[in-house]
């Protein structure tokens, strides 16, 4: 049985290197046995199987997994640290200064297919159709950019309020 299970992840290994996942799952309901990628139904009895760094470990995971989602705690009146809360902050405006700079590229590769589409259909840059399309993506873009650049201030002014809060206490046992 156990050469079954390691035949099976040997040959499933690069499909699960495709679906960006270490883990699949072994379903069983009475004699039927089937491998998945996402978790088993509740009908069936679960093994996680795992493969990392050429190890293989089966475990028996008919307990389901519940992964607690920061915000949705927060929401909840769950307690979250301040330390923990800085850190989502600071990945949330890192997420959105390079979600900004994706948006230039973007912007970039836009302006220069229109360009493209200008010189193929042998118009000026003078061409009234090329410069309203030209105002169109920029004012598309920059519009993007500036409710980011809005959220990144508003993130900020909490990150300074939660860091504010800091007492003198705490800071000495740091």
């Amino acid at each position: 049985m156990a050469k079954i299970v390691y035949l099976v992840v040997f040959f499933l290994s690069p499909s699960m290197a495709l679906a960006n996942t270490n883990a699949i799952y072994k379903c069983m309901k009475d004699d039927k046995v089937v491998f998945s990628h996402s978790v088993c139904p509740e009908a069936f009895r679960q093994h996680k199987i795992e493969y990392e760094n050429g190890i293989t470990t089966e475990v028996d995971s008919d307990k389901r997994e519940t992964k607690v989602d920061p915000l949705r705690a927060l929401l909840n009146k769950q307690t979250i640290s301040k330390e923990k809360l800085i850190l989502l902050l600071d990945g949330e405006i890192y997420r959105l200064n390079q979600e900004n700079s994706y948006f230039e590229i973007l912007r970039a590769s836009e302006i220069q297919k229109l360009d493209r589409k200008r010189f193929w259909q042998t118009k000026a840059k003078d061409d009234p159709s090329y410069g309203l399309e030209l105002q169109e993506i920029n004012e598309r873009f920059d519009q993007l950019m500036l409710n980011n650049t809005n959220v990144i201030e508003v993130l900020n002014k909490h990150k300074q309020k939660i860091e504010g809060e800091v007492t003198p206490d705490q800071l000495m046992s740091q």
